[in-house]
Formats: structure tokens, C-alpha cells, sequence
């Protein structure tokens, strides 16, 4: 199958008059993926754009393959091109992957998810997932909340250890028994907690690991890690609390909470538990922070492959997460400010996308979202 060539460019030469740069670009692998994946990174490169002529600083960006797309252009779901790209790159920008539901056993679908995240994932050791709960104050009507649950304020963020435990474990079958190993080390631990701590820190300094330390020596392991560090932190409130009752007091009381840690499996069912709270997973995006020095940025919903090309994908998620990767790839705090604070004021003035969009308000594009946001930028 012949291979497509990667598509590079820089988004200081997108027509934009010459200024003051800094000297070293900072270089973006761009995946879009599949299905909506292409539609939302459009607007997000488009608000990447108005970013780099505010601040004067370069983001080059390279496009690879990835998923179906990478199946169609190379002959596999995570193409080694794609892999060499993001090797090359200061973050990876990432979209979605996935085909529609009925086709899933095609080749070009099959395990087509596990191959490029997994794949991702183990190439840059993307240990510490983080899936910010923000809801907005204008679109308190799309929660499932309460308002007297709402008016308490919800803004937490779920640190999750992201290459280990029970999903990265042996898994075997021998005739009617099935074994599935989960194992964490202390240095494991270590990394996603001290994330945790730290942004504990910056934000309402209480840290809750969530676990099942009446059941597993690995949530044993975490504790003792935990109070083990908590030292260094003595600013820093530390709580525990099983996995099923935080499930509940995420969905009951999420004011309650500041900054969650938790292992993996654990992490995978209370970041899903939290991406109700906002009301659409058109406003949930995440990072994953690897070791290698290599992050990756996007959003949480699926790839909703029969909505592509519409114009009618929420981007206000893929953007979030070019945020976080400003933030915490790049250090550009302000920028980072500046994106998000974009959003809440095209939110403030009643813009909607459909999914976010209650009763008679009338509804924009993905194009003209991805437009109202970078106009606040420039």
C-alpha cells in the first residue's frame, strides 16, 4: 500500500505579516485521526493561528496519519512514519480514531482504538492521563446536576496513572479460567502522585486517592507511597477513598473534590463518571503527560464517524486540550489563560453548537465556534 506524505507546516506563514518570532519553534505533531477527529483540529489549529500572532511565538506543525486514516495511507493503524513524526515533535496534538459500529470487524477498524492509543501511549511512556470537570457557569441547564449541587462549585481534575496496572498486566485463558494481573511499583505510583500533589498546590490543595485498599495490596501500595510523600507537602490535605463511594460522591457532591489520583482501571471509571458532569464530551479535554518528554493532547469523545464533514462537531474540546498542551508542554500559562478565557466569553454570548444548545437557542457550526474563539484571541 503506498504511503502518503506527511503534510508540514508552519502556521507563521499562513499569510500573516513578518514579526519578532522566538528563535526555536515549537514543533506539533498533528493526528487527526478519523471521523470528527479532522473536523475539530481544523478549529483547533485555526485558534493555534491566532495564538502564535498574539504571543510571537512559532508552532510548526507536521499532520501524520493515525487510525483508519493511517490504515488507509500506510497499512496500519499506528504507521511507523507517524511514530518517527511524534519522535521528532515537541507534543502530539491528537484527534480521534475510530469507524462506524457495523464496520468494526473490517480491517481497517479492527482494534484500529487500542493499536494507536496502546501504541501511543508505550512509544512515550504517557504515565499521567488528566481529565479536568469544569462546569461552566452559562450552560449549568445542560448538567445532570442539581443547581443547589451546581451553585457549590465544580472544578476538579482526575490524575490518572495511565501504562499500568491490571490493562498493561498478563491477561490469559486456559480453558474456563481467565487470569488478569494487576501490578503497580512504587516508582509507578510515585509519577501520577506527585503530579497530583503539585497541582494540588496551584489549585485547592487536597489531594483524594482513590482505591480499594480494603481488597488490593496495589491500593495498599499506593497509600503508603502517598503518605510517604505527603511530607514534602504539608500544605497539601490528603484524603482516601474507595472506588465505589467515590463514583457516588462524584456524581452526589463533586464540590467535595479538588484534585483525584487513582490508578489506572480506577482512573478509566471515575473519569468517565466525571465527563457527565459538563453536560456534553464536546467540553472534556484531557493530556497525557508521557516520560520521555513527549505529551499528547485530546479530547475525550469518540470519533462519530457519520457526523463527519457536517459542520456540526462541538470543537470547544479539541481547543481546551490545545490549551493544556500550551500549559503544560510549552509553558505558556498566559496563552493557555488566553484560550480558555476565549471560550468562556464566546460562551458567555450564547454561542452553541447543537449538543450544548437547550431549547430554541439558536445554533453556530464547528467552523463558526473555531472562528468566534480565535476571534477573542487576536
Amino acid at each position: 500500500m503506498a504511503m502518503t506524505m506527511r503534510t508540514v507546516t508552519s502556521l507563521a506563514r499562513r499569510g500573516m505579516a513578518a514579526r519578532a518570532m522566538s528563535s526555536t519553534a515549537k514543533k506539533i505533531a498533528v493526528l487527526p485521526g478519523d471521523g470528527l477527529g479532522p473536523d475539530v483540529m481544523a478549529e483547533a489549529l485555526k485558534v493555534l493561528q491566532a495564538v502564535e500572532k498574539k504571543s510571537g511565538v512559532t508552532f510548526e506543525t507536521a499532520e501524520y496519519p493515525i487510525g483508519g486514516a493511517g490504515y488507509d495511507a500506510c497499512g496500519h493503524h499506528f504507521p511507523e512514519e507517524t511514530k518517527k513524526g511524534c519522535e521528532e515533535s515537541d507534543a502530539i496534538l491528537f484527534g480521534s480514531v475510530g469507524g462506524p459500529v457495523a464496520e468494526q470487524n473490517a480491517a481497517k477498524w479492527l482494534n484500529a482504538e487500542k493499536i494507536s492509543l496502546l501504541g501511543l501511549r508505550k512509544t512515550f511512556d504517557l504515565a499521567v492521563n488528566l481529565r479536568p470537570a469544569v462546569v461552566f457557569p452559562m450552560l449549568a441547564s445542560i448538567s445532570p446536576l442539581r443547581a443547589d449541587i451546581i451553585e457549590k462549585g465544580v472544578d476538579l481534575l482526575v490524575v490518572r496513572e495511565l501504562v499500568g496496572g491490571v490493562y498493561f498486566g498478563e491477561h490469559k485463558t486456559e480453558g474456563d479460567k481467565a487470569t488478569d494481573v494487576m501490578d503497580y511499583t512504587a516508582d509507578q505510583i510515585k509519577r501520577p502522585l506527585k503530579f497530583a500533589f503539585d497541582a494540588a498546590m496551584l489549585r485547592g490543595k487536597k489531594v483524594t486517592v482513590v482505591d480499594k485498599a480494603n481488597v488490593l495490596d496495589t491500593s495498599r501500595l499506593w497509600r503508603r507511597v502517598a503518605e510517604e510523600m505527603k511530607p514534602e507537602y504539608p500544605d497539601v490535605e490528603l484524603e482516601y477513598m474507595y472506588i465505589d463511594n467515590a463514583v457516588m460522591q462524584i456524581i452526589k457532591n463533586p464540590s467535595h473534590f479538588d484534585v483525584v489520583a487513582t490508578e489506572n482501571m480506577f482512573g478509566d471509571i471515575l473519569s468517565d463518571a466525571a465527563s457527565v458532569l459538563p453536560g456534553s464530551l464536546g467540553l472534556m479535554p484531557s493530556a497525557s503527560l508521557g516520560g520521555k518528554g513527549i505529551s499528547m493532547y485530546e479530547p475525550i469523545g469518540g470519533s462519530a464517524p457519520e457526523l463527519a464533514g457536517l459542520d456540526v462537531a462541538n470543537p470547544i474540546a479539541q481547543i481546551l486540550s490545545t490549551a493544556l498542551m500550551l500549559r503544560y508542554s510549552f509553558g505558556m500559562e498566559a496563552e493557555a489563560k488566553l484560550v480558555e478565557d476565549a471560550v468562556n466569553q464566546v460562551l458567555a454570548e450564547g454561542k452553541r453548537c447543537g449538543d450544548i444548545a437547550v431549547g430554541n437557542e439558536p445554533v453556530i457550526g464547528t467552523k463558526a465556534m473555531g472562528d468566534a474563539i480565535a476571534e477573542k484571541i487576536y
